[in-house]
Formats: structure tokens, sequence, C-alpha cells
């Protein structure tokens, strides 16, 4: 985790733009919302971090069908990358214990991006994973930024729940600070791999499959 290092793929073509404008405006609407509310807003960043990888393995999976040919690691890491992200909501609900009107609206904003989303990546799924790149990267700032809060003192370093112990397999006095460094970890690990995933279809070359 001391190999931590915040990163941005800068857009040189048209799609790209377009994906890094998608990310922005999501931004920007998260803002609006909970700004400086770290864990309620991780809530929400995790509900829609955890579509793309499941869109985007279910339609990989059904190509491989139809094409009837190996889909070389790609469907089991997507949808891995999706069970991360959601193991990741589970643990800020245990934190942040949204009221039923922000649950509420959370699947709301679940729906149109699942929409939305399933209808970018059958258009373009460089774009679609370039987004989810981008996503990342406001993902791995904005816990960055929890971090510090935390260090500052602003943001108490409390306890951290046992499902997060249990899934990172952390010592039992494990705090927030540690879950945050985890997390923020997986996410830089999602930002390279959409990223590689993006420029593959550019080159026409998979790239290789993490175990």
């Amino acid at each position: 985790m001391e190999n931590f290092q915040l990163s941005h793929q800068k857009p040189n073509k048209v799609s790209e733009y377009i994906a890094y404008k998608i990310t922005q405006i999501l931004k920007f609407m998260l803002n609006i919302f909970y700004g400086s509310k770290y864990a309620k807003r991780a809530v929400i960043l995790e509900t829609i971090a955890a579509v793309p990888g499941m869109v985007a393995g279910m339609f990989n999976h059904l190509k491989a069908l139809r094409r009837m040919r190996d889909d070389q690691g790609w469907v089991r890491e997507l949808l891995d990358e999706a069970e991360n992200e959601r193991m990741h909501l589970m643990i800020f609900l245990d934190i942040a214990k949204p009221t039923w009107i922000e649950r509420t609206l959370v699947l709301l904003g679940q729906g149109v991006f699942l929409v939305v989303y399933s209808f970018l990546y059958l258009v373009s799924s460089k774009t679609a994973h370039r987004v989810v790149g981008y996503f990342e990267e406001e993902a791995c700032k904005s816990y960055s930024e929890y971090l510090e809060k935390i260090d500052q003192g602003v943001v108490e370093n409390t306890a951290a729940p046992s499902i997060a112990i249990d899934y990172y397999q952390l010592a039992s006095n494990a705090k927030l600070r540690d879950v945050i460094l985890r997390i923020r970890e997986d996410e830089a690990a999602h930002r390279d791999r959409n990223h590689e995933f993006a420029d593959s279809f550019e080159s026409g070359v998979l790239p290789a499959h993490q175990q």
C-alpha cells in the first residue's frame, strides 16, 4: 500500500473526452448531495461502482457464447470486480447507516446508472471501460481525502466494522483508516485494469488475466 499513487490518464480522443465528461458530471452531482459527508458519499459511490463489472461481465459472457470462444478470463475478473465493489458497499452501509429515504435514492440512482451504462457498453465497450477507469480515479481521490480527514482528526478513526475485518482479514483491533486504505487499494487496481481494458479495444490485444 506504500506504492499507491494518484494517477490520471489524460483523454486524447473524442470517446475519452466523453468518458471523462460523464465522470465529471457524476462527481458534480455527488458533491451536491453529500460533499464532505465521506461515509454516506461512499455509499453512493460504491452503489454505482458495483454496476459496471456486472454489466461488462454479462455482455462479455454472452459475446463469448455467441462467438463460441474462450473469454480469456475477462468474465470472471469483471464479476470479481463487481463483487469487490459490492463488499465495499456492505462495509459502508455498516459505517454510514443511511436512512430509508437515502436508501431509496441510492436504488433509484443505481437503476438509472444500470440502464445508461448498459446502453453505453452496447454502443462502445471501450468508452464504457474508460468511464470506469476515470470513475475509479475519482474514487481514489475521494478516499485519499477521507484518509486526510481521519489523520487531521476531522473524522473519527472508529473501530473497523466486523464485516471489513472478516473480508480483508484485518487484526481484531483494526481501525477505520485501515479499512479505507484497503478499499483505496482496490479502487486503484480497478482503475488500472479498466484503463487497460479500454486500451485493448484499440490494440486488439486483450490484457492478460490477473488472478
